[in-house]
């Protein structure tokens, strides 16, 4: 993307973003995306507050305009608010500047009535960083909160020129349903490294399928950024692929949160000195973590029973150092504080983690993360956390019930795990559409078990690779897959569960497995 590839080497990826800054700097640029935020005070609708647009714009492209009934919305995607049961996000694009952007919301959709006023968020890229020219990305957010729970609301987004309450454009409209008051059951669904293919269609088709509360993505999303360096020499970057990528996901993640972490691909050096300065563009997450300058996927919410985190661990990689300690420790520190609260938390049965790099895996691509291993494991058992989520590697791996490295008890298909007394299951479910990869052992799944007790792999350390025998993988899978996990409360002192599939892109089942834990 424009620094000499033996000047990258030596460069983070702040000193790389301040070098291709520079070098285009002969272009005129500037911040990009007037925000306007309006209210619905009879309806109980009221649009967050702003974030700044931190993302830079060409002022000619900004003030271009077209006209509106000729541009059509795309790419819808939700998010929850730091409260899911009272707090929406809904973003959405458009393929050139409109004017006056609103979105419509109500209990019905005959009843769109009011109008919301919505931020912009423009995103430029110069031509010579990317493999595109000069390109214009708007981003258009609408953060809603005064909701109700458990209720089902209908929005349409719009322009000047383009109103989703006129009949003919009565298809244009969404839906999304807040979570629940208390503990019900529910369903939610995680993968990682989707990026832009066929399979990424299949498996979005079979995520719908399963009305799933709300989808993770375990870092990796689009893949604009093929090579995943985190370098500004990574070769073929194409902002553009994010438009496919909107594009693709939009029949799920138009009426399901779709909750992102962010992987080793999601680091794009020109926008920001951390990278992320294109995902702020694109999303809008909860915005509870620590220090969300340079941790924005850091955050975590409550559904129901389910206390979720997300974590970067970009920032703990030994294996792609671009961003490695950028937090300076607070992500680790904020983790521990927010498990032990959620710990404490009567209503709060289930901790699920989830995040790009892996823990434990044994696929021959990247294997596990030393980092990963170093700084957070020790807190996941500590905790006693019910399930961790990754991507990375493109494969389906389970682990057996893990505590201090070691095999606590075998997690046989089918199995029940106590995390409680015994240990922490980790799950790679990295095979959501791009390239698989490969196992150093046979793949064992359900209707195909092929118990191998010992499998050479290796772990990322500082400095490199170490390679390690281990015991631990119990289902290996190489091929189009992602979760399900159902999730059942339970009365106090009776037993709440995790029911969790390994589902592959042919709708079979591949793995499952329950955890298990007495209610509070």
């Amino acid at each position: 993307m424009g620094v000499p590839e033996q000047l990258a080497a030596r460069m983070s990826m702040a000193e790389q973003h301040e070098y291709l800054r520079s070098k285009f700097s002969r272009r005129t640029l500037v911040r990009g995306g007037a925000v306007t935020l309006g209210a619905v005070v009879g309806g109980g609708y009221v649009a967050g507050g702003a974030a700044q647009a931190a993302t830079p714009a060409s002022s000619k492209a900004s003030t271009e305009t077209v006209d509106g009934a000729l541009v059509a919305p795309f790419g819808r995607h939700l998010a929850y608010g730091t409260d899911p049961r009272t707090e929406m996000t809904v973003s959405w694009q458009v393929p050139v500047a409109v004017k006056k952007p609103f979105i419509r919301i109500g209990a019905h959709p005959w009843d769109l009535s009011r109008k919301i006023d919505v931020e912009v968020r423009t995103l430029y890229t110069p031509a010579g960083v990317g493999a595109s020219g000069d390109y214009t990305q708007y981003y258009l957010h609408a953060k809603l909160t005064h909701l109700k729970p458990g209720r089902t609301y209908y929005y349409g987004v719009g322009h000047a020129g383009f109103d989703p309450a006129e009949a003919h454009l009565a298809g244009t409209l969404g839906t999304f349903t807040t979570a629940p008051a208390k503990a019900e059951p529910f369903t939610f669904t995680a993968f990682g490294d989707q990026g832009v293919s066929y399979h990424g269609l299949a498996n979005d088709a079979l995520i719908l399928a399963q009305n799933p509360a709300f989808h993770l993505h375990a870092g990796d999303i689009a893949y604009g950024d093929p090579a995943g360096q985190g370098k500004a020499t990574d070769a073929g970057f194409d902002s553009r692929v994010w438009d496919q990528f909107l594009y693709q996901t939009e029949s799920v993640a138009k009426q399901v949160p779709w909750m992102v972490a962010y992987g080793n691909h999601d680091m794009e050096a020109w926008y920001s000195p951390n990278g992320y300065g294109g995902e702020n563009a694109r999303w809008e997450l909860p915005g509870n973590g620590p220090d969300q300058d340079n941790l924005p996927g850091v955050y975590s919410f409550v559904h129901g029973n389910t206390a979720v985190i997300s974590l970067d661990a970009n920032d703990i990689s030994f294996e792609i150092p671009a961003n490695l300690g950028i937090s300076g420790g607070t992500q680790t520190t904020w983790l521990e504080r927010k498990l032990k609260s959620y710990r404490a938390d009567k209503d709060i049965d289930f901790v699920v983690v989830f995040f790009h790099h892996c823990a434990y895996c044994t696929s021959t691509a990247h294997a596990s993360e030393g980092g990963v291993r170093d700084e957070w494991v020790p807190l996941f058992e500590k905790y006693t956390v019910d399930l961790v989520i990754n991507g990375h590697n493109h494969v389906y791996e389970r682990t057996d019930v893990i505590k201090n490295g070691e095999v606590v008890k075998k997690l046989p298909i089918g199995g029940t795990a106590y995390p409680e007394t015994e240990g922490v299951v980790y799950v790679t479910a990295g095979a959501a559409g791009k390239s698989l990869y490969a196992f150093s052992a046979d793949e064992s799944y359900e209707g195909n078990v092929k118990d191998n007790e010992s499998v050479a792999s290796f772990i990322c350390v500082d400095g490199g690779k170490q390679s390690e025998t281990v015991a631990w993988s119990r289902v290996r899978y190489l091929d189009y897959s992602f979760l399900r996990v159902d999730v059942t409360p339970a009365a106090k002192g009776r037993t709440a569960t995790l029911k969790v599939r390994g589902i592959a892109e042919t709708g079979e089942q591949v793995d499952h497995f329950t955890v298990a834990r007495k209610a509070k």
